[in-house]
Order: structure tokens, then sequence, then C-alpha cells
């Protein structure tokens, strides 16, 4: 909550409770002149003229800081863009809210460069990103490092597509002895967009040999994991042969003598 909203807040709360002590005291202060008067003075009547008399200093009071508030300048409103990033930074905080944040900005970026010559590339790299994603988790030891380069060549990657389809919506409007050299400007950084995505996606294709590989043993042969399993399989099979043939009945072979 932002401080106008606190200030209001705690506006509407001291006129309510101002509002409330002078109903209580006027209540009050009007039984005990009423009912003062038929038994005089005694310890009930000395009770309803105390709780008066609280009532209505309270009510006082609440008046009284209640003027000292309203009198005090309201906090200007809070600009929208902080409370867009607030908003942001709290959806951020749950994995489902990352997860459509980052599409809805994907789905930005992508409608940002509709109808250029680079949205197949653009299209590459977002496959090539969501893949370095799933896999950057087991990019363990020197494969860290290489998770953090790629981050950095991504938004290099990124910001330099976004540069080349704004120089392509401004070809049309450029005079016409200019254009032909801003044609090779685009040229030149779209080809360099699209060799940047090739290098991206090899260091994908990269990264994938290396989980690959660091998932294999280090000796020949199956991984310890699997071989466990097959043991444990073999274990647990021969208990269950045990256990059945401990609960089938024992045939007792008659011999039949001839009298």
């Amino acid at each position: 909550m932002d401080e106008r909203s606190k200030y209001f807040r705690r506006l509407k709360r001291l006129r309510n409770s101002a509002r409330r002590w002078s109903v209580l005291g006027g209540g009050l202060a009007a039984a005990t002149a009423v009912l003062t008067p038929y038994s005089g003075i005694g310890v009930a009547d000395a009770i309803w003229a105390g709780a008066a008399g609280g009532s209505v200093a309270l009510a006082w009071w609440r008046w009284s800081d209640l003027r000292e508030l309203a009198a005090t300048p309201a906090p200007p409103p809070p600009d929208p863009a902080l409370s867009g990033q607030r908003l942001t930074a709290a959806i951020e905080r749950f994995p489902a809210g990352r997860t459509v944040l980052h599409e809805v900005r994907r789905q930005k970026n992508r409608y940002a460069l509709r109808g250029s010559a680079i949205t197949q590339a653009w299209d590459r790299l977002d496959r090539a990103s969501s893949t370095l994603s799933g896999l950057s988790g087991r990019l363990t030891g020197p494969g860290e490092s290489a998770v953090l380069e790629a981050a950095v060549s991504e938004q290099w990657l990124r910001d330099l597509g976004q540069r080349v389809a704004s120089v392509e919506r401004a070809l049309p409007l450029s005079p016409a002895d200019k254009r032909a050299s801003l044609e090779e400007s685009h040229a030149s950084l779209a080809q360099q967009f699209t060799g940047g995505v090739d290098a991206y996606e090899r260091m994908v294709a990269a990264a994938a040999a290396y989980v690959a590989e660091d998932g294999h043993p280090v000796t020949e042969g199956s991984h310890p994991a699997f071989t466990s399993l097959i043991d444990a399989t073999d274990r647990l099979r021969g208990l269950a042969e045990g256990l059945s043939e401990l609960k089938r009945p024992t045939s007792f072979g008659s011999a039949g003598t001839s009298t």
C-alpha cells in the first residue's frame, strides 16, 4: 500500500473513531443528566458520569487528531510505473507468475518484429533460449561460466534484433538518396544478427553434449545407479519367490501299504 492510500485510510479511521466516541459520550452524558436527579449521586451515577466524561474526552482527542491530520497535505499519487514494478515483483515471486510474465514479454517482443526479415532467426533464438534454460540446471562446474556468457550474448542478440527491426521500419520513411545506404546498413545488421543466432545455437548444442557426457559413468559399463537398480530388482524377486514357496501348502505323498 502506498503512502497516499495509507494517509486516506488513517484519515477515515480517525473520522469514524471520533464519531463513535462522540455518539457514545453524548449518550452517556444524557443518561447521566437524566438519571442522576432521581436518586442522587450514588456509585452507579458516579460510574455513569465517569464513563460519560471519559467518552467526551476521547471524542475531543480524536477530533483534534483528525483536524491535525486533515491539515497535513496528502502525499502525492504514486508513479504508475513504480506501481507496475511492484506488481510485477509480486507476481514474479511465484514460479507460475514468472512463467506467465516471461511468456508475455516474449510475445510482446515477437509482436514488435512482425513482418521483419529476421523473424525466423528470432524464433530460432527463442527456441534455443528455452532449450538452454532446461539445461542450465545441469551445467555445473565449467558449464556455469558458459551459462553466464550465454545470458550476456542473448541480451546482446535481442537488443540487436530490436535495432534491426527499428531500422527496417524506418526504411520507407528515408529519402530516396539515403535509402540505399540505410538498406546496406540494415542488411549488415541483419546478417550480424543471423550469424549471432547461429553461434548461439551451436553453443546450446555444445551445452547439450556436455550434459549428455556428464551423465555417463566414469568407467565402462552401466551407471552405478542402474546396476544397483537391477540388483535390487533381483533381490526383491528372490524374496517374493521364497515367500511364495513358504506359503504354498506342503503335499505329503501317501505311501500305500498293502495288507
